[in-house]
């Protein structure tokens, strides 16, 4: 019959003196207590490997930071986890493993992989814009801490000031881009779960504001002003390009000579130059062409079409349209975003097809089938569309603006 192993008792554990050897005093059931030579002590589990039947072992820890009431209960659970098949060295060190991999995925860390694609999709604008303000508001506070660990309380915490300061609009955003990194997250396998989904709730909704823009009936005032305006050719030609194709301000001052296709009478502008990230087609009427003529002796010879007037080799800035219309009056009533809005205004009133005035204007169509087949189909209806735009721009100087006839065969169906 096996000799039962008398359980230690404290006083043994404290007063285990060391020797030249190493010392094991056994608390029974594999649980040791190795004194060694320089009287550190460390609480040590001997066992079978449920699996392989060989021995093994396990460090629970040192005494007396972990006391033999601590190492018993250590026992206990290694016991439960070999009956139920795991071997306890394996297990301590996947949990290790997972402690150190959650430890390094960071807000910062996680956010910096997340953005690498984000800003692929979007204007390079927009991107600086939205990492500027992780740095500004989010890492300072929030960067270090292991994304597994961010609590909503947190996180609103450090948002609050932001808000405080009357930038609804901008925690907005910095909600919405952070609630991104943790769906990220957790589509990566790094969280289980969102547990910031619900943070918006705890902020005011921002108003929202419209960028200004003109009526419709207004047309006539703008180019005259534009006609008047002691503003350098570039410029006018700039403004009066964005007008009749309908681009983004960027799109329009970033215009590359190379991306005009004269025989089939388009502009080409790039997917990555675009906001959606998706090639746009402008068809070219003949009075955008006459733009085209009028600056080539300007910047014929240079790769953009409408250069920086101090350093010609680079792209016009995109703000330089809304300050000359600053100049002409128009503060706080028009800024060159807002040329696109009354080109839709005025075509809607008019009755072109909505679809390919949306086509116009390069709204992204959710519907892929739908968006292959806008790109193949309406190129031909959005010609005229952009046609009468163009005619109607040069009769606004006149008052006499044509109306929209025969548009039927704008219409899709």
């Amino acid at each position: 019959m096996a000799r039962k192993t008398a359980p230690l008792t404290n006083t043994q554990v404290k007063q285990a003196k060391p020797s030249e050897k190493q010392r094991k005093l056994s608390d029974g059931e594999g649980l040791q207590l190795w004194v060694k030579p320089n009287g550190s002590k460390l609480w040590m589990l001997d066992y079978t490997h449920p699996v392989t039947g060989k021995r093994s072992s396990i460090a629970f820890g040192p005494y007396p930071a972990l006391s033999l009431a601590e190492a018993r209960k250590k026992r206990s659970e290694a016991k439960e986890l070999i009956v139920s098949g795991l071997d306890p060295k394996e297990h301590k060190d996947d949990l290790l493993r997972q402690s150190q991999l959650a430890a390094s995925h960071t807000l910062k860390s996680v956010a910096t992989d997340w953005f690498a694609i984000k800003q692929s999709k979007i204007a390079e604008t927009t991107s600086r814009s939205l990492w500027r303000n992780f740095e500004n508001h989010v890492f300072p506070k929030l960067g270090h801490r292991p994304i597994d660990k961010l609590l909503a309380p947190e996180v609103i915490s450090v948002l609050k000031p932001l808000a405080a300061k009357g930038s609804l609009e901008t925690t907005s955003k910095v909600i919405g881009h952070i609630n991104e990194v943790m769906r990220y997250a957790v589509n990566t396998g790094l969280l289980h779960h969102n547990s910031l989904a619900g943070i918006r709730s705890a902020f005011d909704t921002p108003k929202v504001t419209h960028m200004p823009t003109l009526k419709p009936e207004e047309l006539p005032e703008l180019m005259k002003a534009i006609n008047y305006a002691s503003i350098k050719l570039v410029t006018r030609c700039l403004i009066e390009w964005q007008l009749h194709t309908m681009v983004r301000p960027r799109e329009a001052a970033e215009a590359k000579w190379s991306e005009i296709d004269f025989e089939n009478g388009w502009w080409v502008i790039p997917a990555e130059r675009m906001k959606m990230k998706v090639e746009h087609t402008v068809p070219l009427t003949p009075q955008v062409l006459a733009i085209l003529e009028i600056v080539k002796p300007v910047s014929g010879h240079r790769e953009y079409i409408f250069p920086s007037d101090r350093q010609p080799t680079k792209p016009s800035n995109p703000e330089t349209a809304n300050k000359a219309l600053q100049r002409m009056g128009f503060k706080g009533r028009l800024v060159a975003h807002g040329m696109r809005a009354i080109a839709s205004t005025t075509l809607n009133e008019q009755g072109f097809d909505g679809d390919i005035i949306e086509s116009a204007l390069a709204h992204q169509e959710q519907n892929e089938v739908r968006r292959a087949y806008n790109r193949t189909q309406y190129l031909e209806r959005r010609k005229s569309l952009m046609c009468w735009w163009s005619e109607h721009i040069e009769n606004a100087m006149t008052g006499k603006s044509p109306k929209a006839t025969n548009v039927k065969h704008l219409r899709i169906g």
